[in-house]
């Protein structure tokens, strides 16, 4: 009896992926809907994954959470190897978990080729076991799996769609609300800890959290600067999306309606 009843409460639908550029809203729409459906959320997202990069990487709090549990954070310190073979492998054991729970796993990041080895089901032939092999980033093995076949039939991707200037306007705001004394504390620790030789400090906001402190640059010229990265982050970030003409994008204040259509919800 124990068996059937855990069998009845395996949740069997579509994985649910949301993608989009930096600053989009993709959290808060994963939040919103996995609060909706009983969904449990797995970052795709290649800063998340670092301990200590909390307030620079736009990281959710507890309190954003809101109760909904959230993977693929805090899994390396900054400089140790996480390749793409790793966050597939972490990812799928993941989303087995969370059906297991009769839940529904939601994706949410920005880090494409992340999204991609998952719901193309690139084959690394044991690379995840190879920690010298690739970046965090992934520009090695994206030379080597840039090709995509079919996507998977257990993913349904949704993308979160906005004009060009109001996305810069969205990151510039964003990077407004970023620079305050807990920021700065951050970047203290990294730099004390980490210094500069891993690019997971040299791609993040810190380096320019850093020139500031030095009174190398301005606050608002740190601020222009980190606003300005983040947006040039974010035309890669989309032009890559679009390869993918499975993705099914929306306005963000459409988008769950949406999903939930698909899920047979409303």
């Amino acid at each position: 009896m124990k068996n059937s009843e855990n069998i009845s409460k395996t949740y069997n639908g579509p994985v649910i992926v949301i993608v989009g550029p930096t600053a989009s809203g993709k959290t808060g729409a994963a939040i919103s809907l996995a609060k909706k459906i009983g969904g449990e959320i797995i970052s795709a997202d290649s800063r998340a994954i670092y301990k200590y990069m909390d307030i620079g990487t736009a990281k959710p709090s507890l309190e954003e959470q809101d109760g909904v549990p959230h993977f693929g954070l805090d899994l390396v310190e900054p400089g140790e190897r996480f390749t793409v073979a790793d966050f597939k492998e972490y990812t799928e054991a993941r989303i087995a978990e969370i059906r297991e729970r009769g839940h529904v796993p939601i994706i949410a990041g920005g880090t494409g080729l992340y999204i991609d080895a998952l719901v193309f089901d690139y084959k690394f032939d044991g690379l995840s076991k190879d920690k010298n092999h690739g970046t965090p980033e992934g520009n090695k093995e994206a030379k080597e799996y840039k090709d995509r076949v079919q996507m998977s039939k257990e993913f349904k991707v949704f993308g979160i769609s906005w004009e060009s200037e109001e996305l810069r306007e969205r990151i510039s705001k964003r990077m407004q609300g970023m620079y305050f004394e807990k920021l700065y504390d951050e970047t203290r620790f990294l730099v004390s800890k980490y210094g500069w030789g891993s690019q997971a400090m040299k791609s993040n906001v810190y380096q320019f959290v850093d020139k500031y402190l030095k009174g190398e640059l301005t606050l608002n010229e740190a601020v222009e600067q980190s606003a300005y990265s983040d947006y040039r982050l974010a035309k890669k970030q989309m032009t890559w999306f679009k390869r993918n003409r499975e993705i099914k994008w929306f306005r963000l204040d459409r988008l769950e309606q949406e999903i939930l259509k698909v899920l047979g919800r409303r």
